[in-house]
């Protein structure tokens, strides 16, 4: 018997969703055949390069609210999530605290067509504890 998906996970680099965003695609369609919810997260620098960034709470929610209004998910019941920290970790400890039943991920950043699996998604594919649906 197959487990059913109730809440995934998706989490956003939006510096590389302007170029892909293939995962995020599937994010959806995943949770519009299963009626599940959808988690739509971003990390967060601790230390933000960009020093026109005062709150870089609020900016990276409202650049996710920014992304899904262009992308929307019709049907889905979507919210916005921002974490700061190391990105594998924060997207792993996030998954265990919400009980997240599928996480859908990007392979690797886009730009780089030599890897397989990017560190990232190979560190959450090792430690999450739900399924991991990696996206090329």
């Amino acid at each position: 018997m197959s487990r059913q998906i109730k809440l995934i996970l998706c989490p956003l680099n939006l510096r590389h969703a302007k170029i892909e965003h293939h995962a995020y695609q599937e994010a959806v369609e995943i949770a519009q055949r299963c009626g599940a919810r959808l988690i739509v997260a971003t990390v967060a620098p601790e230390i933000e390069r960009n020093l026109n960034i005062y709150d870089s709470d609020k900016y990276w929610s409202e650049e996710l609210r920014k992304f899904i209004k262009a992308n929307p998910a019709e049907g889905v019941e979507t919210e916005v999530v921002v974490r700061k920290g190391a990105v594998h970790r924060q997207i792993v400890k996030l998954a265990d605290e919400r009980n997240v039943d599928l996480i859908v991920i990007e392979a690797a950043n886009p730009k780089i067509q030599d890897y397989l699996l990017g560190t990232t998604a190979s560190h959450v594919v090792t430690h999450a504890e739900c399924s991991v649906y990696v996206v090329r």
